[in-house]
């Protein structure tokens, strides 16, 4: 087995810049293990370290692989489809590179907070299928998660709703009334969208819980196996910092699809 070292970047483009990835391979079980990208939250213009390491060490200590992506942002200038191209194109290298990580290939998931949660989501809704043709080898792979993890997440452009900054950020001043349309979530979930578990909080003062609520309306129509914890207490950016129900929440629905 050929791993690279843990809490080392691995970069994704061959130059040591963005994008890239820090892995953080859990010690408490032995052999092939499931695996989760980690999209750290920060409304597209800086990366939470307690929604990115910080969940990798809670799964890490599930017996779960982890990865945080370090994704361009649009404080640093960058617009759509970057951040999208980021976690992609790290979707599709750890599935070229299961055999030789120790991850199970077919127990890949994707987790995000925030605008981390929109760009997993993004992921869950707007996945490529891998070209067989491609020249290069990553692009030969999928870039569809196995599994959608979203916490309190940006979902929707409807200006009743919407986390402005995160737009901002990811689309400029002034988007086109597409390009809005288009990573507005709520209209994208297809039906080979995988599962999710998605939460958020009545008292969340940025992100309205209306998000995830027309989220996982529209896994439900769409027939998306997910389950939806909408709790009173928690605010946002809670991360793992402090104990919350959503921990063992989502440790029970992985338990229960197998993960760990």
């Amino acid at each position: 087995m050929n791993r690279p070292a843990s809490h080392l970047p691995v970069y994704l483009s061959g130059e040591e810049s963005k994008p890239w990835i820090v892995p953080h391979f859990s010690t408490l079980q032995p052999g092939v293990r499931p695996a989760v990208l980690v999209l750290p939250g920060g409304g597209y213009g800086a990366l939470s370290e307690h929604e990115g390491a910080g969940y990798a060490n809670f799964l890490n200590l599930s017996g779960l692989h982890a990865f945080v992506l370090q994704y361009r942002l649009g404080s640093e200038g960058n617009r759509h489809p970057a951040m999208l191209n980021d976690a992609a194109l790290a979707m599709r290298t750890l599935r070229m590179h299961a055999d030789d990580w120790g991850l199970d290939g077919e127990k890949i998931a994707v987790m995000g907070s925030s605008a981390g949660g929109h760009l997993a989501g993004c992921l869950v809704t707007l996945f490529e299928a891998g070209d067989p043709n491609s020249d290069l080898e990553v692009e030969r792979f999928s870039s569809r998660p196995d599994l959608g993890i979203l916490a309190y997440p940006v979902i929707s452009s409807n200006p009743a709703i919407y986390h402005g900054g995160s737009f901002k950020n990811l689309l400029g001043e002034s988007p086109s009334p597409e390009l809005l349309h288009l990573l507005s979530l709520e209209h994208k979930v297809r039906p080979d969208s995988p599962p999710c578990f998605v939460w958020h909080t009545l008292e969340d003062p940025s992100v309205p819980a209306e998000n995830s609520l027309e989220f996982v309306r529209a896994l439900r129509a769409k027939g998306v196996p997910f389950e939806f914890h909408l709790y009173e207490h928690g605010g946002h950016g809670i991360g793992i910092k402090n104990p919350h129900p959503w921990v063992e929440d989502l440790r029970h629905w992985l338990g229960r699809r197998g993960w760990c």
